[in-house]
């Protein structure tokens, strides 16, 4: 009734028969969200492998996960003391069942209603890489004015270094296909939240093609348990420089 283009511009497609998406949830003390999260997870209707990886959480949050354990498709892997984001990420990966890969934080800042956006431009073979961007058009909570500013700066900057043109390095949704994130697993070494920056670094160096599609996005506040400070927007400048400009490290 649509027709082709209004459908495509709508992201009413068919999945690939026998299609499997892959989420990876990194948890650390989330014990408030990470049911909700779930549950948003699997309203979304995609066929779906739910991996959470609780990182050493001292909240609850472990004793949540034996319950969620036992749903349809949810996976849970355990770290005994916290070791970050991207070692939770490189735990995971060989875990990983499904076609494509996309990474979703336990909190409540990002849409999972987003994936079917984001899977496009992957399934159509458009891209190979696809990133949700915080600062595209789409609806938004309006974040704190330094925030942007801190996050503008390390997205240009990253840009120019690994030769892309990117609007939000450090946004959680980052999606490739299985392939793409093993092809890179035995390179990745950052255990925080460098990962950002490392994934994208080892993504560009293997000549792999990004896309950016805007995302919906609710700022969370540090009251409410946001987790990443200034000292980790020192450390992703460290990455930049360590993964784009130092030799060794390439």
């Amino acid at each position: 009734m649509l027709g082709p283009a209004v459908a495509r511009k709508l992201s009413i497609y068919p999945l690939p028969g026998e299609f499997l998406l892959t989420v990876i949830v990194p948890v650390f003390n989330e014990v408030k969200t990470l049911e909700t999260i779930v549950d948003r997870l699997r309203a979304t209707g995609l066929p779906m492998q739910i991996i959470l990886v609780d990182d050493g959480s001292l909240d609850g949050t472990s004793q949540k996960m034996t319950g969620l354990s036992q749903l349809p498709g949810v996976e849970v892997i355990t770290h005994p003391v916290n070791r970050g984001k991207g070692a939770a990420i490189r735990t995971a990966i060989p875990a990983a069942k499904g076609d494509v890969i996309v990474i979703q934080d336990a909190d409540q800042e990002y849409d999972p209603d987003d994936f079917r956006w984001l899977l496009q431009p992957i399934l159509e073979g458009n891209a190979d890489v696809v990133y949700g961007t915080r600062y595209g058009q789409a609806d938004r909570q309006v974040s704190p004015w330094w925030h942007q500013a801190a996050n503008g700066f390390i997205t240009s900057l990253a840009s120019v270094v690994f030769g892309l043109r990117l609007r939000d390095v450090e946004t959680c949704y980052k999606m490739a296909r299985r392939e793409s994130f093993l092809k890179i697993l035995p390179e990745l070494k950052e255990n925080r939240f460098g990962i950002e920056i490392e994934l994208t670094a080892r993504w560009a160096k293997a000549g792999l093609r990004f896309a950016e599609r805007p995302i919906r996005y609710h700022h969370r506040w540090y009251g409410e348990g946001k987790k990443i400070t200034w000292r980790d927007g020192i450390a992703a400048l460290g990455c930049i420089l360590k993964f784009g400009l130092l030799p060794r490290q390439r």
